[in-house]
């Protein structure tokens, strides 16, 4: 390794310097103070946990996300955390263990094996919150509606939500009884919405029949009218499929009167989370940005593995790619400007000033430092003996 490398970072991880690191911050605050003020009590879950921990009812996908290590007191596996929601629920189900209704909330960072996407790192930092507790449908609206207020908070314009729920692949998938190397193939292109492979895998099914219904299905997505096809398609189907559609159908009018400026579809392809989400799922997008920049479902399975199954549903998101995304205006006063002087009285001022302004003190050997440029838009200056704050100019 030459001098230069030592520098280097490795591909994905990077400093993150001012004045990013202010927005970054300061909207962390902001997310939080929002999630707290809807009674989220905040937890700040470890770094790294033991692997049975981090891979509790979350399925192969987070595996492959998380790196891994020895803990050399105890010779057992450790995994640097890939997601922070596993966390929430062990600390709901046994830290806790509370009854009835807990709200939590977090932000920190997550590291991955790999970026998610071409334009994300692997060292996110992610925001969330979970409700654990209540099957109802309010539990769900009320996380989907501080999801949406989070992304306001944030400043990002014209969101749309895609609505989807998982049983309606499962429920169709089941009754079709693939081998398992043809459920694995219907998957991978149910999930990278290949219409034409799905047409060659499915394309012999007989008509009405669950595998022709995933044929249709894939066709199908948009606003109000994709759902109304979906019944279309499913119609006869199940009971658990109508249920289904009914609660995508209810919860999306809900929506739609509580927040008319977000736009509202219908995804029957979305199959993220599949392995540990059990109901209603949701993302939200922005124009021009592919991946989702919010997401989160229903997951009532994951606690059973901590001992207390209970139901749970939650989002999370990724600070540092709302505050790229984002049009949040963000308002700071300068600091003012100390010089170096020896006296006393300036100390108190300064002391003074510092409980509700930022004031960057001028040191020995900084000769030619610029105030403007340490962030300073005022300065003290002494005046027929007392020291006053005037505008720099």
């Amino acid at each position: 390794m030459t001098v230069s490398d030592r520098w280097l970072l490795p591909d994905g991880v990077e400093d993150i310097l001012p004045p990013l690191a202010g927005r970054i911050e300061s909207l962390r605050r902001d997310v939080m103070d929002t999630c707290q003020r809807w009674g989220y009590q905040l937890v700040i879950p470890p770094l790294i946990e033991y692997l049975e921990s981090l891979f509790t009812g979350t399925g192969h996908d987070l595996e492959l996300q998380t790196f891994k290590l020895t803990d050399q007191l105890t010779g057992r596996m450790m995994g640097v955390r890939a997601d922070m929601t596993p966390q929430a629920a062990r600390i709901d189900a046994h830290t806790l263990g509370h009854e009835g209704i807990t709200r939590l909330c977090y932000a920190g960072h997550v590291l991955h094996t790999r970026p998610r996407h071409m334009l994300t790192g692997r060292t996110p930092i992610q925001a969330g919150c979970e409700l654990f507790g209540s099957e109802s449908e309010a539990a769900d609206m009320e996380v989907i509606s501080l999801m949406l207020e989070t992304l306001r908070v944030a400043g990002l314009p014209r969101i749309h939500l895609d609505l989807a729920h998982v049983s309606i692949y499962e429920s169709l998938i089941g009754e079709a009884d693939f081998d398992r190397d043809t459920q694995e193939a219907i998957f991978d292109a149910m999930a990278r919405k290949s219409v034409p492979e799905l047409d060659e895998l499915l394309g012999q099914c007989p008509e009405h029949s669950a595998g022709a219904r995933l044929r249709a299905l894939a066709r199908v997505s948009g606003g109000p009218e994709a759902l109304e096809e979906a019944r279309s398609i499913l119609a006869g189907a199940s009971a658990e499929l109508d249920a289904a559609l009914e609660k995508l159908g209810r919860v999306s009018e809900m929506l739609s009167r509580d927040f008319p400026d977000v736009q509202y579809g219908f995804d029957f392809c979305e199959l993220r989370g599949y392995n540990y989400h059990t109901g209603l799922v949701f993302a939200a997008y922005v124009p021009g940005h592919g991946d989702a920049v919010a997401k989160g479902g229903r997951y009532d399975a994951i606690g059973s593995d901590f001992g207390r199954a209970r139901p749970a549903t939650g989002f999370s998101l990724d600070i540092r790619a709302l505050v790229s995304l984002g049009e949040r205006v963000q308002t700071r006063p300068g600091a003012v400007w100390a010089p170096a002087d020896p006296d006393p009285a300036l100390k108190g001022v300064i002391s003074g000033l510092r409980m509700t302004e930022t004031v960057v003190c001028e040191l020995p050997g900084g000769a030619g430092s610029n105030p403007v440029e340490q962030g300073c838009d005022r300065q003290l200056v002494k005046r027929d003996g007392q020291w006053v704050v005037e505008n720099l100019g």
